[in-house]
């Protein structure tokens, strides 16, 4: 497993969140199941950028699926209820329940879902954020 980067330098102030986050973001790396893909979207003029999430969930139909927006974590969820009167000779075609997480950056907003041919896609977009620059007054103290 790779190492997650230390963010203790005195100069970055207030990121024990972020070093939280990257840990669970490398726990979560690791499993396999199910497979995804993240593409970014390319959009004329100044539209603002999209990515989309596509995962493939083969066998799933959209009632034993669960999106949810918890913070800045985006979860999906998936729960297959296992058929007892089928028979199967071989069964290569997983049937399982998962729980896959993306945390999301500040400002990242998601538009919508759509399940289609086995494939779920997630569509998100990245408003331009606005600049704020802001003059801090000192005092003098005599």
């Amino acid at each position: 497993m790779s190492r997650v980067p230390s963010l203790s330098s005195p100069f970055l102030l207030g990121f024990d969140e972020v070093e939280r986050a990257l840990s669970r973001v490398a726990k979560a790396a690791s499993e396999g199941y199910p497979p995804y893909n993240i593409e970014r979207i390319q959009r004329c003029g100044d539209e603002p950028e999209m990515l989309r999430i596509t995962l493939a969930l083969a066998g799933f139909t959209r009632d034993q699926l669960e999106i949810t927006l918890e913070e800045n974590q985006l979860v999906i969820r998936g729960r297959q209820n296992e058929e007892r009167e089928r028979q199967f000779l071989h069964r290569g075609i997983a049937a399982r329940q998962f729980q896959r997480a993306f945390l999301l950056a500040d400002g990242l907003e998601v538009l919508g879902a759509d399940l289609a041919n086995g494939l779920l896609s997630i569509d998100l977009i990245r408003p331009e954020a606005e600049r704020v620059v802001r003059k801090i007054d000192i005092l003098a103290r005599d």
